[in-house]
């Protein structure tokens, strides 16, 4: 599985994920605007279409991008970017230390896990734990929502997700 990670540097490099994974061999980390590879699936937190198994094609022949960069610097990063395929992942919590708790504002690691998970490439998905002490705690966290999008279309998770949502404000 091929990923890839437009990095900008705008992080704390020791707690960085994306660093990591490079240091880990896990993903392969770009400095080069220009080297990216432009018909990977993008993991973009503002893009309408949410990740599902329609993408396992292009995420087979193309591969994963995500873009790590300082989330109060992301929409302004994301609304440069020209890519074919933007894909944003449905509802999730946080588990990494810097955001924990938080919903949606994973990080690279968490999001290319989830990416992963709910195109049906589960093994590889939990091959990208290795190294990261809280990235089990990712999984615990989301066991549930991760089984209900795993393998689901397009529209099918944007409803499992607005009725996830819809359950949430009817309880608070």
């Amino acid at each position: 599985m091929k990923i890839y990670i437009y990095h900008k540097n705008q992080c704390d490099p020791k707690r960085c994920t994306a660093l990591k994974m490079g240091k880990l061999n896990m993903a392969k980390i770009l400095r080069d605007y220009r080297k990216i590879p432009r018909r990977a699936l993008l993991l973009n937190p503002y893009a309408k279409t949410p990740v599902s198994i329609e993408d396992r094609d292009i995420i087979e022949r193309y591969g994963i991008l995500a873009l790590d960069c300082s989330w109060q610097h992301a929409q302004e990063v994301f609304k440069r970017v020209k890519f074919k395929h933007h894909r944003r992942l449905p509802f999730l919590i946080a588990a990494n230390p810097v955001n924990y708790g938080k919903p949606c504002k994973l990080s690279t690691l968490e999001a290319c896990i989830a990416t992963l998970y709910i195109a049906n490439y589960k093994n590889e998905a939990l091959s990208l734990l290795n190294g990261f002490k809280w990235a089990e705690t990712f999984i615990d966290l989301n066991r549930d929502l991760l089984e209900s999008y795993a393998g689901k279309g397009c529209e099918e998770i944007l409803e499992i997700e607005k009725d996830f949502l819809s359950r949430i404000r009817k309880s608070n």
